[in-house]
């Protein structure tokens, strides 16, 4: 599934072409994702233009004067500006035309993602606004994060992944994070100090920092809005590497579920 620094790598790739660009025509060719397209989308976009190209978590806001178009990728989506009209393959739902002869491609062959509009103030839509802040923002520090745990009995990876508390940090990028401040992912969120606190705030933005800088991980069929792969996969410390050597300790990855979810984490490096 695409985590922040795939969805910010995609709106960065995205941005330069759709900032200011005025909206030709859009069309829809599967409307049922997770929701239903809105079926007056193409008279609500016709004729207005791009103001801003945003993200919140995982959500790309692609803000007009009347309104924002909300789009997630789900599992498997992903958006590429294409410079003509290329025939679309089976999995592409969506085209938005500009009137420059552009258009942005929404591709999902899963098709759990999203494209919804409102009308009204972005931060009160109700997928929105019960959000905890951005990792990367001076919001998320370590007397936030302490506060906030202070009450949680769950394992701090599962914490870690709860958006209500910070968004963006999703499975591959909790156990990262957690193997780069040295806590297991076994742990009570409760039980870490402030010291811990504000090493795991610092290794969770080192961790974001470095997966942008390889344009996010690869897995399955994530690719940027390039069609290029994230490379952040084959620096990782611990995700994806079970049974292989910690690249600090040696002691074999363990791998365990939680919430679902595959874990990794070094026994020794970890506490």
């Amino acid at each position: 599934m695409p985590e922040l620094p795939e969805v910010e790598t995609t709106r960065r790739g995205i941005s330069p072409h759709l900032q200011g660009a005025c909206i030709g025509d859009v069309i829809v060719r599967e409307a049922r994702l997770r929701w239903p397209v809105p079926a007056d989308l193409a008279a609500t976009l016709r004729g207005r233009r791009i103001e801003a190209v945003e993200r919140r978590a995982k959500y790309l806001l692609l803000r007009f004067a009347h309104g924002t178009l909300i789009i997630h990728l789900g599992m498997s989506g992903n958006l590429r500006v294409l410079t003509e009209a290329f025939p679309p393959e089976k999995h592409d739902h969506i085209d938005i035309v500009f009137d420059n002869g552009q258009r942005l491609r929404y591709r999902d062959p899963r098709r759990f993602g999203a494209v919804l509009w409102h009308a009204g103030d972005i931060a009160q839509h109700p997928l929105i606004a019960e959000l905890g802040p951005e990792p990367l923002s001076l919001a998320f520090n370590a007397a936030y994060l302490h506060a906030a745990l202070a009450s949680k009995r769950i394992a701090i990876k599962l914490a870690l992944m709860d958006n209500h508390l910070v968004v963006g940090i999703g499975n591959i990028y909790a156990s990262e994070s957690l193997f780069r401040a040295g806590v297991s992912p076994l742990r009570p969120a409760q039980s870490l100090n402030e010291a811990e606190c504000t090493r795991l705030v610092a290794a969770a933005k080192e961790t974001l920092e470095a997966a942008l800088a390889a344009g996010g991980s690869t897995l399955r069929d994530y690719v940027d809005s390039d069609g290029k792969a994230g490379y952040f996969m084959l620096q990782s410390f611990v995700y994806g590497r079970a049974g292989e050597p910690c690249r600090v300790c040696g002691t074999p990855i363990q791998q365990m579920r939680q919430g679902q979810r595959s874990t990794f984490h070094c026994p020794t490096c970890q506490h």
